[in-house]
């Protein structure tokens, strides 16, 4: 039999090629495509969430509210301040941003500002640890960047003890800045943390108000087996230390207190002001810092206060701003009252310590709120910052036909504790 003629090559099948068997073992991990690279995530990346820094704000006694307020508006704080607990004069919060944030020493209510550095350590001892000392530092490399010299200080008990000395000596090395145990202007603080075992509220109430968080805790190098606090005060010196505070003049009114009534009084544009024995113009300075207004007016009997007052208000900037006179607002008549009627008015009496008398006190407040009504529009403000507090309750009774009483917020300040109304025209 002759063999079958083998198709033309054109008619052949083509070859099937062959299955290969999938790779096993290190192969496949290194060959299988992962879900990711099977189709593109076009999924933008999510945002980075700033960092937060725990943060402490010291203020005078009875300004609470005022300084939550200003602390809420500026900063934006994740949840409201709240009191650090034992303390009157104390708020802290979770700050969503830097250390050098400037807008931290922004806050015109406020006395200092205070990063917080919490530490599981039985004793500030173990602060001296290497893992430690880099995150003060920094809080004092953020200081420095705020405008603080590179030099820094220690306020606690036992601050000359064996133990804070080699921590500034190590801390200095860190931080390459300067430790000046008596005038550093980077305060660095310590206590116990409030709200621990051994530590209580974490400090000795009645500490120094004017810069303290939180007080200097009495326990020093000791012991104890809670965590412990180091507070950095942020910036140069404290807030209420204005820069435009060139011409002191006696009894002239704290600047955090008359940042908090230009606050409590409302800042309007077109509102205006008048301030009434005007000193050096405390009231005045912090209320146009605070926002424009359509006048703005000082007035004192004392041509010494109205020098020192141009002198002030020069240094702030806003002489362009500003009328100055002198003269007896007490008296009728005055150019300065052509520039009313006023929709606020301010006013700081004399109480009795460095400028006037409590004998004629009870005079110069009835004098004072019915001269203030005469020069105050139709729904006008009063506000009154005064010490002599029975007083003013008295005069406020006989002039119940003048003045509607809106609010009285009591302050505490250096031993005194003046009252400050807010006052609307009948």
């Amino acid at each position: 039999m002759s063999p079958r003629p083998r198709p033309a090559r054109a008619d052949r099948p083509e070859p099937q090629p062959r299955r290969s068997r999938p790779p096993r073992g290190r192969d496949a991990r290194a060959t299988t495509p992962q879900r990711g690279d099977r189709r593109p995530d076009r999924r933008p990346a999510p945002a980075r969430t700033p960092a937060t820094h725990r943060v402490e704000v010291t203020f005078l006694p009875g300004l609470a509210d005022v300084v939550a307020a200003e602390v809420t508006e500026l900063l934006a704080p994740a949840s409201p301040p709240v009191p650090v607990p034992g303390r009157d004069d104390t708020l802290t919060f979770a700050h969503r941003g830097p250390l050098d944030d400037p807008r931290l020493l922004g806050l015109r209510t406020a006395v200092a500002v205070f990063a917080v550095l919490t530490f599981d350590v039985p004793r500030p001892k173990s602060l001296t640890s290497g893992e430690h000392l880099p995150r003060i530092a920094a809080a004092l490399d953020a200081s420095a960047r705020l405008g603080a010299r590179r030099t820094f200080r220690f306020e606690a008990a036992g601050r000359e003890s064996s133990v804070f000395q080699r921590l500034a000596t190590l801390l200095s090395e860190a931080s390459r800045m300067d430790h000046h145990a008596d005038d550093g202007e980077i305060l660095v603080r310590f206590r116990r943390t409030p709200g621990s075992r051994a530590g209580g509220t974490g400090g000795a109430r009645g500490a120094d108000r004017t810069g303290g968080a939180g007080g200097v805790d009495r326990a020093g190098a000791g012991g104890g087996d809670a965590g412990w606090d180091v507070l950095v005060r942020l910036g140069g010196p404290p807030l209420s230390a204005r820069t435009w505070r060139v011409a002191d003049y006696p009894g002239a009114v704290n600047a955090t207190i008359a940042a908090a009534i230009a606050r409590l009084a409302g800042v309007r544009a077109g509102d205006r002001v008048a301030n009434l024995m005007c000193g050096s113009g405390t009231l005045l300075v912090e209320r146009l810092l605070a926002g424009p207004a359509a006048v703005a007016v000082g007035v004192d009997m004392s041509a010494e206060a109205v020098d020192a007052t141009r002198e002030n208000v020069a240094a702030a900037g806003l002489t362009e701003r500003v009328r100055l006179d002198v003269a007896d607002v007490l008296e009728p008549g005055g150019t300065w009252r052509d520039a009313g009627p006023f929709d606020l008015v301010l006013v700081d009496p004399p109480w009795g310590t460095t400028h006037g008398s409590h004998a004629t006190s009870a005079a110069v407040h009835a004098r004072l709120l019915e001269a203030a009504h005469a020069v105050c529009a139709p729904g006008g403000r009063l506000v009154v910052l005064t010490h002599e507090i029975t007083v003013m309750e008295r005069c406020l009774r006989v002039a119940s036909g003048l003045w509607q009483e809106r609010a009285a917020v009591r302050v505490f300040a250096k031993g005194h504790h003046p009252r400050i109304y807010l006052l609307d025209r009948r």
